[in-house]
């Protein structure tokens, strides 16, 4: 009887594990949805102006990624097809709680935006000409723009300064500004010059260490 008290209790402790390691998903994968619910609610004009709330939310409060690490999944999320904002919504659910963080995550960022577009689809055309309303968007689109300038402000502080990413920074906004040249292109031609001058320093320098 000994045998089958042990294995019965193993078996307990087996499952209470389960189970408490499933709520801890749960929980986790529910805060990731509350979290990227209330930035996409409370988000206008697009995946750029998100940039901060995201900064806020995931780096500053919830402490589950740092700004390097919110600055590479960014780099991601522009260099993969789809919104930038539903990209590293995607990104850092995956970082922080695998599939199902992805899952829930991404849920939480894109249903706001899905449910005003629905209800403010029906009322659009009977309220646009109204003054109030246009004078509420001209509103909206200044605070747009201030949390972009934001977000650049927030990105360059944590970025490498050296004269070589100033040039690719310079080169990369001429190009997007002044030629019709497709983002993603641009992006890769940035990634490959910083990927070339590194190798060929890390040459020279190593030829130097074997010279001395």
């Amino acid at each position: 009887m000994a045998k089958p008290e042990k294995l019965m209790l193993c078996l307990n402790k087996q499952v209470n594990l389960l189970k408490t390691e499933g709520e801890f998903v749960k929980r986790k994968a529910l805060g990731l949805f509350t979290t990227f619910f209330k930035i996409g609610a409370f988000t206008f004009g697009g995946g750029y102006a998100m940039i901060p709330l995201i900064q806020r939310e995931i780096v500053d409060k919830k402490q589950w990624a740092t700004n390097e690490d919110l600055l590479d999944i960014i780099a991601i999320a522009e260099s993969t097809p789809g919104p930038i904002a539903v990209n590293a919504a995607t990104f850092i659910g995956s970082k922080i709680d695998g599939f199902f963080g992805a899952l829930f995550a991404t849920l939480g960022v894109v249903l706001p935006s899905f449910i005003t577009i629905l209800a403010v689809s029906f009322a659009i055309a009977q309220f646009e000409h109204i003054k109030i309303v246009q004078y509420a968007f001209t509103g909206i689109r200044a605070a747009v723009l201030a949390l972009i300038i934001r977000a650049l402000a927030t990105m360059y502080k944590e970025c490498p300064k050296s004269p070589l990413s100033y040039i690719i920074a310079a080169a990369a906004f001429f190009v997007a500004a002044f030629t019709s040249i497709n983002t993603i292109f641009i992006i890769l031609g940035c990634a490959a010059v910083g990927l070339a001058v590194h190798l060929v320093f890390n040459t020279k320098n190593g030829k130097a260490g074997e010279g001395k």
